[in-house]
């Protein structure tokens, strides 16, 4: 049997598309020391981040962000080279062991260190797409471009994503308040066609922090806590050119086996206006449906800690009772490649 793993507390930077000159590690210890403080944990059962070294040009530079931890005495620690949601997913598991009853997870990035198209190219494949000069952006254009013939969508309807997500950044202290697209007729040219600038995330520095906690302990520091009913990480293969791109096959198993059913709000993790469509298709997610309150990726993505910030944006909509299930999701790799989803509920599923 299962434990009941909730998340009882979500912090996060004010996100920002300039260098504002600050270390991963000072990213960091504002919002663990703040964290922190709201849960009276000093120490935790497990810690777990997620990053890129491929973002700050060294090998390791996860290690030297645990300064912002304190990583003395010993603590027990573990990192995946990719969003911090998978680092969540690493820690869910480590607590249904029974061995702990808290964990520490937080994503950083900050890629306005480099050139990010180029640096994903690199990291996610040096050997086949990388020599054809396809970036991350020139691959979502082929993939919106297929998806508009596919399912007859218009260009009006990405930037009518657009516009909402903005809207709803603005609103939100933590995002980029980005202006309204206006109309895309008379709006800004082409980034790589179908896609405008505004169709494309806002990357931005960034980081934050999540605490799990099982069971009574949950209880104990969280008043309303989000328990996580569901979870379940799907990958289909790496090239583009072997899958339907119009379509989220591993969303739509992921979503299936987390009981992603009777969702009031849903964070997703969609770095393209057409990637929130395909989604919403794949997560048999309804009108009736609030999808991205916050703003999402498109109006911060903090690569790294963009898809945990999606699972604190929807834990936090169970924490202050304005929605009593959630989704959150993440996703990594091209063209939606691996999809991750977690659903939140107020009713401890135990």
């Amino acid at each position: 049997m299962s434990r009941d793993v909730a998340v009882v507390a979500f912090v996060q930077t004010k996100h920002t598309a300039e260098d504002t000159g600050q270390s991963e590690v000072e990213l960091l210890a504002p919002i663990i020391t703040e964290i922190k403080e709201r849960t009276g944990l000093k120490r935790f059962g497990f810690t777990c981040s997620g990053s890129c070294d491929y973002l700050a040009g060294a090998p390791f530079s996860f290690v030297s962000a645990l300064d912002a931890v304190g990583a003395w005495p010993p603590i027990s620690e573990s990192h995946v080279e990719m969003d911090a949601a998978w680092a969540l997913y690493e820690a869910w598991v480590k607590l249904q062991h029974g061995e702990i009853d808290t964990a520490l997870v937080y994503g950083f990035g900050k890629p306005s260190q480099g050139t990010l198209r180029e640096i994903m190219t690199r990291q996610l494949d040096p050997y086949y797409l990388e020599p054809l000069g396809l970036d991350q952006v020139s691959l979502a254009a082929l993939q919106a471009r297929a998806y508009l013939e596919r399912s007859g969508a218009k260009e009006d309807d990405l930037r009518a994503v657009a516009a909402r997500s903005r809207a709803a950044g603005r609103d939100n202290p933590f995002a980029l308040h980005l202006d309204d697209p206006g109309d895309a007729a008379n709006g800004a040219d082409y980034d790589v066609a179908p896609l405008r600038p505004h169709d494309i995330a806002a990357d931005a520095d960034g980081a934050a922090v999540i605490v799990l906690a099982t069971g009574d302990k949950a209880r104990e520091l969280c008043e309303r806590p989000a328990w996580i009913t569901g979870i379940d990480h799907r990958s289909e293969a790496h090239l583009p050119g072997v899958r339907d791109l119009t379509r989220a096959e591993s969303a739509r198993i992921a979503g299936e086996k987390a009981g992603a059913t009777g969702i009031e709000v849903a964070e997703l993790h969609a770095q393209f206006t057409h990637e929130e469509l395909i989604l919403r298709e794949a997560l048999g997610l309804g009108d009736e449906v609030t999808v991205n309150p916050s703003g999402g990726a498109l109006s911060a993505n903090p690569v790294m800690a963009a898809g945990l910030i999606r699972i604190g944006e929807a834990a936090t909509r169970i924490h202050d009772g304005t929605a009593s299930k959630t989704l959150g999701h993440a996703t990594s790799g091209p063209c939606l490649q691996q999809n991750l989803v977690c659903v939140l509920s107020g009713e401890n599923n135990g």
